[in-house]
C-alpha cells in the first residue's frame, strides 16, 4: 500500500503529537448525502440587514431558463415588514436568508416568520462576499440570495417563541447577578479604603454576621468589640480576629456611600428573586417540558461516524440497564414510566453531578428542548464549541480553536463542570485524569462538554433517567492480564526475570 493511501486519526496522537498512519481502503467511493439546508431552492429571497432598513433581493425563475434578481428597500419597520411579508407569500417564495446583524435582524426574522414564510438566519461570517469584487449593499443582498437558491448556507440556532421569552429573562438575571457581584465587589473596595479587613476574616461579604457588621458600621458603631459581638454561628469562633480586622477608620463618607451600595445590592437582589420566580412559572407552562414522548431518540442515528461518544456517565434509561455506553431503547415498565412522567426536565437535568435547578434553567433557556435541531450530541457540543474545529490537510490532522460559542451556556456549563470537579463520582474522577495530562482549563472544558452529551440524552429521550457510572467506572475495565504482559514485557526488557506470585 502506498504511503498516500494512510489517514491520521487524531484520537491516536501520541504526548510528543506525532500522529500514527492508519491504512483505510479508498476504494470505495464515500457517500455523503447533502443536509436539509443543502438542498437547491428555486424560490428564495434574502435580505442585508442594516438598522433603518433593510435590501432586499428576490431570485425567481425567467423564461428560456435564465434566473433573475429582484432587489429593493424596505424600512425596518413593522408596517413595512409585514407587506414584505405579504408579497412573498404571493410570490410563493420558499426560502428567506436574513443576515445577524447586531440585533437587527431581530425584526426581520419575527415578522418574515409569522408571515408563515420559512426563514433562516445566517452568520454573516458565512456570507461574505468573494473577495475582489466590489463591496455593496445590493450586490451582497444578491450573493446572499444566489448562496440560498444553491443551499450553500447554514442555518443559525434559533429556539421557539416560548424558549426566546424564557431566555430573555434568564439572561436579564445573569446580568443583573453580575452587576450584583460588582456591587459587591465596590463595597469591599470602600472597606479597604476605610481600613476594614473583615474580608480577610469572613469568606464571604454576603453573609449574615458581615452583613450586620457593615450595617452597625453605618448606624454608627465605632467599637471593634462591639462590632464582633454581632459575628453568629462558626465567624463567634474568629472573634479576636474580628477585633483586629474591625479596628479601621470608617467615617461618615464611608457610611455614606456604603449605605448607597448596600442599598444597590438589596434592589439588585429583589429584581433577581422576581425573574427567578416568573422563570419558574415560564418553564412549568412549556408544553414540552413535562410531556413524554415516547420517539424520543429513537429515529435518532446516535451511531454515526463523529457522533459523540456516551461512554463517560452517559444517562442511563429509566429502566435501570447495566450498560455503561448507549444501548437500544426499549420500553419501560409502567410504575418507571410513571415516574418519569411525574419528573420535569429541571428535574432530570438537576440530577446530573454539579448541575443544580438554576444551571439547569439556564441550559433549556438556551438549548431548548427539542433535541431534533440537533441529530447528534456532536451536533449540539460543536453548536456549544466545547469541541476544537478539526483541520485535515493531506496527511496533517490538527485541531482548531474552539470559538466563542454562547457566553450563557458555557457559563452554566463552566459552574456545572468547576462544581462536579469536586466531587467524587465520574465526571469528578474524569476531571482528576484529564488535568494530570492537559491542565485545569481544558480539563474542565472536558467535563463540560461531558455534561452537555449527557444533557442532548436526557432532553432526546423523556424516559432517561440520569445514573453516574461511579469513580471506579475506569479502574473496574482495566484488562488486568493485558496489563500484566504489558509490565512483565517493560521489565524483561530491562533485563530482569520476572516471577509472579499472587498477594496473601
Amino acid at each position: 500500500m502506498d504511503w498516500f493511501e494512510f489517514v491520521w486519526r487524531a484520537s491516536e496522537v501520541s504526548h510528543r503529537g506525532k500522529r500514527k498512519p492508519v491504512p483505510v481502503d479508498k476504494s470505495a467511493p464515500e457517500v455523503i448525502p447533502d443536509a436539509e439546508h443543502e438542498l437547491v431552492i428555486e424560490r428564495v429571497a434574502a435580505v442585508d440587514v442594516a438598522k433603518a432598513a433593510g435590501k432586499v433581493c428576490v431570485r425567481l425563475p425567467g423564461k428560456a431558463g435564465r434566473r433573475f434578481s429582484r432587489v429593493w428597500d424596505v424600512p425596518a419597520r413593522t408596517g413595512a415588514i409585514t407587506d414584505l411579508g405579504e408579497q412573498l407569500v404571493e410570490s410563493r417564495i420558499e426560502k428567506v436568508t436574513v443576515e445577524s446583524t447586531s440585533d437587527y435582524w431581530r425584526i426581520w426574522y419575527y415578522l418574515l416568520e409569522a408571515a408563515g414564510l420559512s426563514v433562516q438566519l445566517v452568520n454573516a461570517r458565512d456570507v461574505k462576499n468573494v473577495p475582489g469584487r466590489p463591496k455593496t449593499d445590493k450586490l451582497d443582498a444578491v450573493w446572499l440570495a444566489k448562496l440560498t437558491e444553491k443551499g450553500l448556507l447554514r442555518p443559525s440556532f434559533v429556539p421557539t417563541t416560548e424558549i426566546r421569552r424564557l431566555r430573555d429573562y434568564t439572561r436579564l438575571r445573569e446580568d443583573l447577578t453580575h452587576e450584583r457581584t460588582r456591587y459587591w465587589q465596590r463595597l469591599e473596595k470602600l472597606l479597604e479604603d476605610a481600613l476594614i479587613k473583615v474580608s480577610v476574616v469572613a469568606s464571604r461579604l454576603d453573609t449574615m454576621s458581615t452583613r450586620d457588621m457593615i450595617e452597625a458600621l453605618i448606624a454608627g458603631e465605632r467599637d471593634p468589640q462591639r462590632l464582633a459581638e454581632l459575628a453568629r454561628g462558626k465567624m463567634r469562633a474568629k472573634r479576636s480576629e474580628l477585633i483586629t480586622a474591625l479596628d479601621g477608620r470608617f467615617d461618615d463618607h464611608h457610611a455614606e456611600l456604603a449605605r448607597l451600595l448596600l442599598n444597590q445590592i438589596d434592589a439588585l437582589a429583589a429584581q433577581i428573586n422576581t425573574l427567578t420566580g416568573r422563570i419558574e412559572d415560564l418553564i412549568a407552562e412549556l408544553p414540552e417540558a413535562g410531556a413524554v414522548d415516547h420517539g424520543g431518540s429513537e429515529d435518532t442515528d446516535i451511531t454515526a461516524p463523529g457522533a459523540a461518544d456516551r461512554s463517560h456517565a452517559a444517562p442511563q434509561p429509566a429502566r435501570g440497564a447495566h450498560e455503561p455506553t448507549g444501548s437500544a431503547p426499549c420500553r419501560v415498565d409502567p410504575a418507571i414510566e410513571a415516574e418519569c412522567a411525574r419528573l420535569g426536565a429541571i428535574e432530570r437535568l438537576d440530577e446530573i453531578t454539579g448541575v443544580g435547578e438554576h444551571n439547569a434553567q439556564v441550559i433549556i433557556a438556551e438549548t431548548g428542548l427539542d433535541m431534533t435541531r440537533f441529530p447528534t450530541p456532536a451536533h449540539l457540543v460543536a453548536w456549544a464549541k466545547l469541541c476544537p474545529r478539526t483541520i485535515q490537510s493531506g496527511p496533517v490532522t490538527r485541531g482548531g480553536r474552539t470559538g466563542k460559542g454562547n457566553p450563557y451556556l458555557k457559563g452554566a456549563l463552566g459552574q456545572a463542570a468547576a462544581a462536579a470537579a469536586r466531587t467524587d463520582t465520574f465526571l469528578g474522577q474524569r476531571y482528576r485524569r484529564i488535568v494530570k495530562r492537559r491542565g485545569k482549563l481544558k480539563a474542565l472544558v472536558a467535563v463540560a462538554r461531558s455534561i452537555l452529551v449527557i444533557v442532548w440524552h436526557l432532553l432526546a429521550d423523556p424516559l432517561a433517567r440520569f445514573h453516574d457510572l461511579g469513580p471506579d467506572y475506569h479502574a473496574r475495565r482495566i484488562n488486568i492480564e493485558r496489563r500484566m504482559r504489558n509490565h512483565i514485557a517493560q521489565l524483561t526488557a530491562l533485563g530482569y526475570r520476572v516471577t509472579l506470585e499472587p498477594a496473601a
